[in-house]
């Protein structure tokens, strides 16, 4: 068995498009043809739905550090899915470099730049050995991707590598303390369905995430806070976690019927800083 194709042979056919079905490119009933301007304009308008609380002026300006890179910084995005984030770099001036294990993730992100009239360099790379020379970029993130990577610290331990001494870095990974594991993976699907007497734990975490419609898909393992840390500290001395919960609205509407629809604002964070499903992990390259 060769986890890294399946997970590529996967990937290449779910692309992550946001759509009302994992991988197709329907929105509220209406189908789009993929590859083109309308269709990537309707992906990130879906995709920036998802995460509203982490947009002020700008997509996702309440964590990327945008303004504190100027023009012509150099910036790593690795796992690129369809370029949307990759795109709001080149927008900036950027001297955005974006990469993705998935052929058509990397064709279709260079369909995009094309689109928009942007720079960029889209290559197909493995996470876990980076072609990069050591400390090109001033910035490097990796947003919902390395979850999916067999061996995290190995990825990891290539971004920071690429990564310039005192340059920032920004990691999404699950949370596998998360809500969204704990009742809808584990106790719902693992004990309420039994079927954590036929799947181990890494089984059920990759069945129930990103394509559980379509069986699931090869590989995710959530982490924790304490396994993030670990695996950081020997390469920074700032790192800071937030945990995000911008899926609670949803999930408080299958947990609590009619309540779920009236909680107010500041009791969903309550809960989202404690129990959402993602990590945002952040901090500098030590010197």
């Amino acid at each position: 068995m060769n986890i890294k194709q399946d997970i590529q042979d996967w990937w290449a056919r779910h692309p992550m498009t946001y759509s009302d079905t994992h991988g197709r490119t329907e929105f509220g009933g209406e189908n789009y043809e993929i590859g083109t301007l309308a269709f990537f304009e309707r992906l990130d308008q879906e995709f920036y739905s998802w995460n509203k609380p982490l947009h002020d002026k700008r997509p996702f300006d309440r964590l990327f550090p945008y303004d504190q890179y100027s023009a012509g910084s150099c910036v790593l995005e690795i796992g690129c899915g369809l370029g949307t984030m990759a795109m709001n770099w080149a927008l900036r001036g950027m001297e955005i470099k974006a990469v993705d294990l998935s052929p058509f993730a990397v064709d279709q992100t260079k369909k995009r730049f094309e689109l928009y009239g942007l720079k960029g360099e889209i290559r197909l790379e493995d996470a876990n050995q980076l072609s990069f020379r050591d400390s090109d970029f001033d910035y490097s993130y990796s947003w919902g991707v390395l979850h999916h990577s067999p061996n995290l610290e190995k990825s990891i331990s290539e971004m920071m590598r690429v990564t310039k001494p005192g340059g920032g870095f920004g990691i999404m990974l699950y949370n596998r303390r998360s809500l969204m594991h704990r009742y809808m993976t584990e106790y719902i699907e693992g004990f309420l369905h039994y079927e954590k007497r036929f799947l181990n734990p890494l089984e059920l975490a990759s069945r129930y995430a990103d394509g559980a419609r379509e069986e699931g898909n090869p590989y995710t393992w959530p982490v924790t806070s304490k396994e993030i840390n670990r695996i950081l500290n020997p390469f920074c001395d700032d790192v800071k976690i937030r945990i995000l919960g911008t899926e609670l609205d949803g999930l408080f509407r299958i947990l609590l019927p009619g309540l779920g629809l009236i909680l107010p604002k500041w009791a969903k964070k309550v809960w989202a800083r404690r129990f959402g499903w993602s990590f945002w992990a952040y901090g500098h390259k030590r010197m």
